[in-house]
């Protein structure tokens, strides 16, 4: 079974969409490092605190082993960010999924494979998980889910929705 470690981002965006459980029938099971689990605690009454305590079955919590190497990282990363690239160097993860544009480059820096929600949710449609991309989409951004215009167009393309 393949290895992913996701970010806060990508669990907050599905859940406001109602959508975590494409991560189940995509990878099977995710991990997320204990600073994403914390960062999206710090609600208990969230959407997406209430949808990751429901899914803890197939969303497992790791710490890193590392905690030194966590220095490197905090002036340009949130410590989600970072726990998450130390934990798949750990764990020699198949894919990280991160939304950040800075954290990405970090990630493909250290050699890991990554995508965001959008790669996710083009790879859900192509699977037939979703029908439509178009409509998921308008209601992240109704959910004040920030994404821009051009990378909104760019990804219905690749999902064949122009």
């Amino acid at each position: 079974m393949r290895k992913v470690i996701v970010n806060s981002t990508p669990l907050i965006a599905l859940s406001h969409v109602h959508l975590l459980s494409i991560l189940k029938n995509l990878y099977g099971e995710i991990t997320i490092p204990k600073a994403v689990y914390k960062e999206i605690s710090v609600k208990k009454d969230s959407v997406c605190a209430m949808e990751v305590e429901d899914a803890l079955d197939w969303i497992h919590i790791e710490p890193i082993k590392n905690e030194m190497a966590k220095s490197m990282y905090k002036t340009q990363l949130h410590e989600g960010e970072v726990e998450v690239m130390i934990l798949a160097k750990e764990s020699e993860a198949d894919l990280v999924i991160i939304d950040d544009l800075n954290a990405k480059k970090h990630a493909k820096y250290l050699g890991l494979t990554v995508t965001g929600t959008l790669g996710v949710l083009i790879k859900a449609k192509q699977k037939g998980l979703i029908t439509e991309l178009k409509p998921i989409l308008e209601t992240m951004v109704q959910k004040n889910i920030y994404i821009k215009e051009s990378l909104i167009a760019m990804c219905l393309r690749q999902a064949g929705e122009e």
